[in-house]
């Protein structure tokens, strides 16, 4: 039997240079690959501890793999944990990310928010509570 030996997960986006400054500029995910790697990528990656997030472009989708996407359904919700959810809510939202739910401690010693990336895909900002 095989075995998987990785994974990502991949999400859709209709404006891959606004997804790209969302998660490489604000929330600071290390870019480890593009495709292509001259002009606007339409496939890219980013590492942030041992996780993989890929963005792929609605039209890369379509013509690679027949999948009609539609970012922003809230089927999901990408989580990301930090040092300091207060300040990293106040930053992003300062800079125009638009904010759902405001930091709060929801139990189990946690404290989150919940934002949208630019194709409205929830992200929820984890800390623990000191």
């Amino acid at each position: 039997m095989a075995m998987f030996t990785d994974g990502l997960i991949n999400i859709y986006t209709r404006d891959i240079e606004a997804a790209i400054h969302f998660y490489r500029d604000l929330l600071g995910l290390n870019e480890t690959f593009r495709t292509p790697t001259e002009g606007t990528p339409e496939h890219i990656e980013f590492q942030v501890g041992g996780f993989t997030l890929g963005l792929g472009t609605v039209q890369a989708a379509e013509r690679v793999h027949g999948v009609e996407a539609e970012p922003g359904r809230p089927a999901m919700a990408l989580v990301f944990w930090t040092d300091d959810v207060d300040t990293d809510f106040d930053r992003l939202t300062a800079a125009g990310v638009p904010g759902l739910i405001a930091p709060r401690n929801v139990g189990n010693n946690n404290r989150n928010a919940l934002l949208k990336d630019p194709d409205g895909n929830l992200v929820e900002i984890v800390a623990k509570v000191s």
